[in-house]
């Protein structure tokens, strides 16, 4: 016979591994097959379906408390066993073993806490009844002595388990020690301590001991069978008749009972046609009741619905209602100052009730209702309406404004006083309508238009008047002489003390003209475009300053511009800046707001270059600065201004340039010229004064023009040489001395001339040298040539050939020596007043001879080494003795 699987010690240490953690302990582990069944067909489904899976029996003690439970497990992927299903043993209420299984193996476990009783209790099944009646056993011994009771159990014979029993598990007493403490310990139970006698369970010692009389009573005749079969037979007979006699006698009492029972059928059946009949009562109520509370809830439907329809319909009417004193207001109100609250008042809820009756803020159920329509047009008529009115009034109010200035001399400037232009009081009477403008906008951007054109038009008259009385009145009290504006020219005999007149009046009119309009003119732009609705950001923060000039106020009796405002307007404008169409329109509308105003400036620029044209240095500097003070967005008009005023300050002073340029080269004309030229120290003297009038970033503007200048001299200057060749290099040498005699302060901090000073620098060695070569070759012309052959002829022969050609052998060289150092002291003093004789600046003697000595030298020591070379054994004065006796001239 095969091994049982509960004795298998892998299979329980497999379930010791897959419960661990949970502190329960196997008492027994055995393999069986588990199949589905279904109620009243149990067996036949499952036998197709059975699946392998391990019953173990568990324990956990918790102090004095044993728990027991039926764990089922199920093999994984892998082979592992893993825990499928979790029942506790105190709830087992029946142990059934199904009939349709001949073996008698299969058997189910009901428990009373499952949750659902309608699905059939798994079938086990297993190997051999063995198994089975092992697992069984264990199932009821662990009941008993550890919950006190016993399941119900079908389907086993009681006495077949009993002697089943008795021969296969031996009684084992349970045990439990003691330590020496006397206090409890915790008793460990195992399969073979449970495994107890069933007889005591099956049958008791008092049942055992009346069986075992009553067999007694047999034994004296067991041996004669025949007896013992005719005894039983007639005890048999005689129990029938008993029996039979019993019965016949309660057959009244059977009778009675039977009238009863009729009886009672009979009411009950009366019973049941009563609860039909009022079940169908019942039946009919509760139609009834179901058809009223319909019927209920439909008007109650109803009800909610009409309550919410009128609130609708209220609040529909209340938006297309127009309250009397705002259509008042917007058909035939005033525009008086006093009257631009209720104005702004019937705007704002014109604007709201024009955008609640739009598709987004309304449903659009209601947008296509001929109540919503018509209330729509009416709304359009009052917009229209309204929008024309105000926008008459406003083209009529700008008008009035700018006239009432116009009219008033003291706004401007008059003989002897200059007057600041003073728009406070226009610009707070215009900001009583800003909201009103804003509102205008939002109900119709098209009506801006021609507004802004009124405003431009209206403004730039005043604004133009402005400018040219202060322009005049500016240039009428400047009191600056005259600079002439010849500095170059050869044939001008006036003192230089002309050109020294003081004109910084001057370029302080053109600044004074800057400081007062320029910020002027940007505030101008910055309130205009806030004021009429332009989504660009704001030109000049609050409090900043607009040219980094904080002073400049020249009217003492105003004080600073009060808050204009701007920002209040509409505190709730977020989108600026974001609106590219509305910065070019901005601009197109400054153009017509400022046009005509550069007129007055350039009326200012020409009359300064009049005056003293070196002043442009000045005013090109001051424009600059305000250029870089000015932001690119709505200041465009006053960016274009100063960018026009910059471009036409540099034509007047490229003017200046282009007429100095031409009054040097009119030197070119002149008869033959010696000495230094007059443009050179005038040019160093207007050089330093352009240095006095350079601001900011007028430099480029001086360097070009020092380009030119200094280009054209230098040209200028090699031409006129270039008419005597014979005193070109002397001419040339004075000249780039005088250059840089003249502007040596200047080029060591100007690093554009300073470059002209090295190029003439450069010119001036090359020119004496030119000429210092010319006079040593003149004074030791046959020296010299000797030496120039025998250097000719180094590159085709060698040297020890050279003395055996014509006219160069040693007679030669000593006849040429001869006639050369014969009175060389008398040569050497012809060659110093030479070069004195043609020099007219005397101060440049000492190093130009200082120069011809060094060139001799070096000249004299070449040839001294090739005579060496050519001719070893001929003597020469050394040149230690011609530089003695040069030292001595």
């Amino acid at each position: 016979m095969a091994k049982s699987s509960a004795d298998d010690e892998e299979l329980r240490r497999a379930c010791e591994a897959a419960i661990e953690g949970t502190k329960q302990k196997i008492v027994l582990s055995i393999r069986v097959a588990k199949s589905q069944g279904i109620w009243g067909k149990s067996g036949k489904l499952g036998r197709h379906m059975a699946k392998p899976r391990v019953l173990a029996l568990s324990t956990k003690s918790k102090g004095q408390r044993t728990k027991a439970f039926l764990r089922v497990l199920k093999y994984s992927n892998g082979g592992v066993l893993e825990p499928a299903k979790l029942y506790k043993l105190k709830h087992l209420s029946k142990v059934e073993v199904i009939a349709n299984d001949p073996s008698g193996c299969t058997f189910t476990l009901g428990f009373d806490n499952l949750r659902s009783q309608s699905v059939a209790p798994p079938q086990w099944t297993m190997r051999n009844v063995d198994d089975r009646n092992r697992l069984l056993f264990c199932i009821l011994n662990i009941c008993k002595d550890v919950l006190g009771r016993l399941p119900k159990v079908v389907g086993i014979d009681v006495v077949e388990m009993a002697l089943w029993a008795k021969e296969n598990t031996p009684t084992v007493p349970k045990q439990t020690n003691q330590q020496d403490g006397g206090g409890p310990v915790e008793a460990t139970v195992t399969e073979s301590d449970l495994k107890v006698s069933v007889e005591r369970e099956l049958v008791s010692q008092a049942e055992e001991e009346d069986m075992e009389a009553l067999l007694g009573t047999y034994v004296m005749g067991i041996g004669e069978a025949e007896a013992f079969s005719e005894r039983l037979k007639r005890e048999l007979l005689a129990l029938e008749a008993a029996n039979v006699h019993a019965i016949l006698e309660s057959e009244p009492l059977v009778e009675e009972v039977l009238q009863g029972l009729e009886a009672a059928t009979n009411c009950v059946d009366d019973m049941d046609e009563w609860l039909g009949i009022f079940n169908v009562k019942l039946r009919h109520m509760r139609e009834d009741i179901e058809s009223i509370e319909t019927r209920n809830n439909k008007l109650e439907m109803q009800s909610v619905n009409n309550v919410s329809l009128i609130e609708e319909l209220d609040k529909l009417l209340e938006r297309l209602r127009v309250p009397s004193e705002y259509a008042a207001c917007l058909t035939g109100g005033s525009f008086d100052e006093e009257r631009m609250l209720q104005n702004i008042e019937a705007c704002e809820w014109l604007t709201g009730a024009l955008r609640g009756l739009q598709v987004p803020n309304l449903d659009p159920i209601y947008a296509n209702m001929c109540a919503v329509k018509e209330k729509r047009t009416e709304l359009e008529k009052l917009k229209t309406t309204f929008v024309r009115r105000a926008s008459e009034f406003l083209r009529n109010y700008f008008a009035s404004l700018v006239d009432f200035m116009i009219s008033d001399k003291s706004y401007f400037s008059q003989r002897g006083q200059l007057k600041r232009p003073d728009h406070a009081d226009l610009r707070y009477k215009c900001r009583t309508y800003a909201r009103l403008l804003q509102h205008l906008k939002s109900l119709d951007k098209n009506c801006l238009g021609p507004l802004r054109k009124a405003y431009c038009s209206s403004l730039n008259l005043l604004l133009r008047r402005e400018a040219r009385e202060f322009a005049n009145e500016l240039r009428a009290s400047t009191k600056a002489s005259r600079n002439p504006t010849v500095w170059l020219e050869a044939s001008t005999g006036s003192s230089q003390s002309a050109h020294n007149a003081d004109t910084s009046s001057v370029s302080e009119a053109y600044a004074k003209m800057l400081t007062i309009f320029i910020p002027l003119l940007v505030d101008e732009s910055s309130f205009f475009a806030h004021f009429m609705c332009f989504e660009v950001p704001a030109l000049v923060p609050p409090g900043g300053v607009v040219n980094g000039n904080k002073g400049g106020n020249y009217n003492d009796d105003d004080d600073d511009d009060d808050d204009l405002g701007i920002m209040d307007i509409d505190e709730n404008d977020g989108k600026a800046g974001k609106n590219s169409a509305d910065l070019a329109a901005l601009n197109e509308s400054l153009q017509d707001l400022l046009n005509g105003i550069q007129d007055d400036f350039y009326a200012v620029v020409d009359w300064a270059y009049k005056i003293d044209p070196l002043r442009c240095i000045s005013m090109h500097g001051i424009t600059e600065r305000y250029l870089s003070g000015q932001k690119a967005d709505a200041a465009g008009f006053v960016r274009l201004l100063l960018g026009d005023l910059e471009s036409r300050i540099s034509m007047q002073f490229s003017r200046f340039v282009d007429e100095a340029c031409h009054q040097i080269e009119r030197n070119e004309r002149n008869v033959r010229q010696t000495g230094v030229l007059s443009y050179i120290p005038r040019f160093a003297t207007l050089a330093t004064r352009m240095e006095q009038y350079i601001q900011g970033q007028s430099r480029d503007l001086v360097d070009q023009a020092y380009t030119k200048f200094v280009s054209i001299m230098f040209v200028t200057l090699e031409k006129i040489a270039q008419t005597d060749p014979k005193y070109a290099d002397v001419f040339l040498l004075e000249n780039y001395a005088a250059f840089q005699n003249s502007l040596y302060d200047l080029a060591n901090v100007v690093p554009t001339l300073a470059k002209f000073y090295h190029q003439a620098s450069e010119a001036y060695e090359q020119a004496c040298t030119r000429h210092i070569s010319m006079i040593i070759f003149y004074q030791f012309e046959k020296l010299f040539q000797f030496a120039r052959k025998i250097e000719d002829l180094m590159y085709t022969i060698t040297p020890e050939e050279i003395p055996f050609q014509l006219g160069l052998s040693k007679m030669d060289l000593r006849k040429m020596l001869k006639s050369s150092f014969s009175g060389v002291d008398k040569s050497i003093s012809a060659m110093y007043k030479r070069l004195q004789k043609n020099l007219t600046s005397e101060e440049l003697l000492p190093s130009l001879w200082d120069k011809c000595k060094k060139e001799f030298l070096d000249k004299y020591e070449s040839f001294a080494q090739l005579v060496a070379k050519i001719y070893p054994n001929e003597s020469i004065p050394s040149v230690s003795e011609m530089r003695e006796l040069l030292a001595s001239m």
